[in-house]
């Protein structure tokens, strides 16, 4: 009876998972879609703990240990998700990514050595062997080392991904790093191929060697790729995650876990492809192409932008943007790291009681994680519905008076267009260069992650606003104000 019921909760919270992910696509209703999700994992996760039973009937023991586990992991993940700042939550993502690529690895070790404990001595291998030759026993090994392969990675290339957005590891490469990497995952796979099919005395330790050689590949597999294709990289291994968790799902036979792991698999590699056709790159160039890897990028190209660039004062940009009919803001990562986005909230606020129509461009890689610019924003309460997203708001550049453009820089930079030898040529980018002025607010001249010069800062209608985000709109909006 308890198991009956058990199912039934296991199909509300897979319903659940379903409806928070419909309701995430949508900003409007992100935060709804959350709590969903939460409340299925929540009910899913105490259903479990006590209506589960056995093949043998019997309860899960351990509770207290469990129930520690869950308030531990509690206390410090709402501890750390309320302190985070959003410049560091794509950071937050990649770690708590990681605990979960980890947590499939360690339910693989796990179940490994639950099947294979009968094992004490070479006669009782011996004795494994011949009595476990089946199928059924192949299929478990399977699930157990594919998601012991795919967690490990995702859990040591989250670790890197989090390091390198942290600022604290650095893009590392070294010749014929790439064919090494693909050596390595050879080998992985030939002894994972041992392990699965039984085929030595040895495959206990053949399982171990593949573990710490799955975690070395994740190493390998993110280090050298570039910090501006970090978005990718996430949404990457937050699929390997999910696909990780569905291994977990197979060897449980649970339902719910196998379906959540499969919607995060499946979000996160359309989420990787989304990302991708956002810069119109393959994912293999992104793995492989280390754009935004430090100066290779920017030694070509910086040399081939000529001309000078004009700054403008605060006050002939608040004449200008005061006196115009349309306004488009461009969010960037420097909006986000001055923490700026509730100034540029008030500041769209008293242009529009000033009769001016105001908007938001969004690229779809602005910031270090996909939709980074959409929460920034939603944080200081701007209206979803002036959240417009690229091709949406690419025609009406010819029509808008000003663009704003506050700490963005790959994502505006024509050379994308007009530039063959650029490594981002191709890429989709917002066309505010066809808007009457363009104001770009910028600390510095200094070049975007993906290490090139800017196009856009010499064009003749574009003038530079120089200083910290925050500081520069502040007064942007009082010289706005002193005018009325």
């Amino acid at each position: 009876m308890g198991n009956n019921i058990l199912q039934v909760i296991y199909l509300l919270a897979s319903v659940s998972f379903i409806a928070g992910l419909k309701f995430l696509g949508n900003p409007a209703t992100a935060r709804k879609g959350n709590i969903y999700a939460a409340i299925g994992m929540t009910i899913a996760i105490f259903g479990t703990i006590f209506l589960y039973k056995g093949p043998d009937g019997q309860s899960l023991k351990n509770l207290p240990f469990i129930f520690g586990g869950l308030l531990v992991g509690t206390i410090i993940g709402w501890v750390a998700a309320k302190r985070v700042q959003m410049t560091a939550m794509p950071e937050m993502v990649s770690l708590f990514n990681g605990m979960g690529g980890a947590c499939a690895m360690l339910i693989s070790i796990i179940e490994f050595q639950h099947i294979t404990s009968v094992i004490v001595s070479p006669t009782d291998i011996n004795l494994f062997l011949t009595a476990n030759s089946g199928g059924e026993k192949t299929g478990l090994l399977l699930t157990i080392i594919t998601g012991l392969i795919i967690g490990s990675v995702s859990f040591s290339g989250s670790m890197i991904a989090w390091g390198k957005l942290s600022g604290k590891v650095k893009d590392k490469s070294f010749p014929l790093q790439q064919y090494l990497s693909i050596g390595l995952l050879l080998v992985i796979l030939f002894f994972a191929y041992n392990v699965v099919g039984m085929r030595s005395e040895e495959f206990q330790t053949e399982f171990y060697l593949v573990l710490a050689l799955a975690l070395i590949y994740g190493v390998f597999f993110v280090m050298p790729i570039g910090g501006a294709d970090m978005p990718v990289v996430i949404s990457l291994l937050n699929s390997f995650t999910g696909v990780a968790a569905a291994c977990g799902g197979f060897l449980y036979d649970n339902k719910v876990m196998l379906i959540g792991g499969i919607l995060v698999g499946s979000a996160g590699t359309l989420l990787t492809i989304v990302m991708c056709n956002a810069m119109n790159r393959s994912l293999l160039n992104v793995l492989i192409g280390n754009f935004g890897g430090g100066s290779t990028a920017a030694a070509g190209s910086s040399s081939s932008v000529q001309g000078s660039i004009k700054e403008v004062t605060k006050s002939d940009a608040a004449i200008l943007m005061k006196y115009a009919k349309k306004v488009v803001i461009v969010p960037g990562y420097g909006l986000a790291v001055a923490q700026a986005q509730h100034v540029v909230h008030e500041l769209e606020t008293l242009l529009e009681a000033e009769g001016v129509e105001v908007k938001y461009a969004i690229h779809p890689v602005a910031g270090r994680m996909p939709g980074h610019m959409n929460v920034l924003l939603a944080e200081s309460n701007v209206s979803y519905d002036k959240l417009i997203e690229m091709e949406e708001i690419n025609p009406e550049f010819a029509t808008t008076d000003v663009v704003l453009v506050v700490g963005a820089n790959d994502v505006v930079n024509p050379a994308a267009k007009t530039d063959p030898a650029s490594p981002i040529f191709g890429m989709p980018i917002l066309e505010v260069e066809n808007a009457a002025n363009v104001i770009v607010n910028k600390r510095s001249m200094k070049a975007g992650y993906a290490g090139i010069e800017n196009e856009l800062f010499y064009r003749p209608k574009t003038s530079m606003l120089f200083g910290d985000a925050k500081k520069a709109l502040t007064e942007l909006v009082s010289e706005i104000k002193s005018l009325q």
